[in-house]
């Protein structure tokens, strides 16, 4: 069988959290420009595809195909670096410190900004021809969206901060038990199936995931909708970022750890690559799911 036992489960997701930490800023970079740029187009799709027939389940079904797509090319997205590699520093592997783990952290984030933000300026251009004419409707409904789950959370103050707070814990709470899925099996398909169902929850409920946001928030900024930079800051993408990195952790990581971790062998200090370098970076175990 395919199945990987929990044990085994989590040797496999400490070794993809060190190598994470081992790899060269270029790599981090490029791998994290191309997962938000990817998931950027998924999330452009399911709008479309909820719009355009009136059914956001279709949306939501459809959703993980761009989730799904960017892992098995081994592109990284901040979510599932937020679980990953702080289990390499709570297992004490050699090399893996504070330091790298949070210079993990940043060069995702930024990378994922980018590939994000530069969808969204393809998409608005696409949605206006140009920036000639108004956008159309599924423009009008990516600026919607931007409205309501800013300004929206802003109106009710503090029971607003709360709830998108929660919101971006629950998020990855199932999208990281859909990155965690992928190590479950060495099957294709059963990689595929195991990312899917978590990733469908997530975006049919409104869950707040700080990628997709770096993808739908500058789109409606750019489209001319009724909210503000600081309005995206402070009421949607720096508090979806925290509760994206308790949900993941708190709910997945650390129980799985705490669960079922084996002491291994003591591993092999990891070293960060110099520029230009991929040597001792990859992962081929994993079939490049190791986001």
């Amino acid at each position: 069988m395919d199945y990987v036992k929990p044990s085994d489960l989590v040797t496999r997701l400490v070794d993809a959290g060190a190598s994470k930490i081992g790899m060269s800023a270029r790599e981090t970079l490029v791998r994290a420009v191309m997962g938000g740029a990817i998931l950027g187009l998924a999330a452009a799709f399911a709008v479309t595809v909820s719009t355009q027939t009136g059914q956001p389940l279709l949306g939501a079904i459809l959703f993980p195909v761009g989730f799904i797509m960017l892992y098995l090319m081994g592109f990284d997205l901040l979510t599932g670096v937020f679980t990953l590699t702080p289990l390499a520093l709570l297992d004490r592997r050699p090399g893996v410190t504070v330091g790298g783990v949070m210079r993990t952290w940043g060069l995702v984030f930024v990378g994922n900004f980018i590939g994000a933000f530069a969808v969204a300026v393809l998409m608005a251009i696409y949605f206006t021809y140009g920036f000639s004419s108004a956008p159309n409707e599924v423009g009008l409904a990516i600026g919607e969206i931007g409205h309501g789950r800013t300004v929206g959370y802003a109106d009710h103050g503090a029971a607003g901060m709360l709830t998108l707070f929660v919101r971006g814990v629950l998020c990855n709470w199932m999208v990281s038990t859909g990155v965690v899925a992928a190590f479950m099996s060495d099957s294709m398909i059963a990689k595929i199936a195991g990312m899917w169902m978590p990733v469908m929850l997530f975006f049919y409920m409104g869950f707040e995931h700080s990628i997709v946001n770096m993808f739908l928030f500058p789109s409606g900024l750019l489209l001319g909708a009724d909210f503000t930079l600081m309005d995206y800051l402070l009421w949607n993408e720096i508090p979806t970022v925290v509760g994206n990195l308790v949900g993941g952790l708190a709910f997945v990581g650390l129980p799985l750890y705490l669960a079922h971790r084996r002491k291994a062998a003591a591993a092999e200090p990891v070293i960060p690559v110099a520029a230009g370098e991929t040597e001792g970076t990859t992962e081929p175990e994993l079939v490049g799911a190791t986001r």
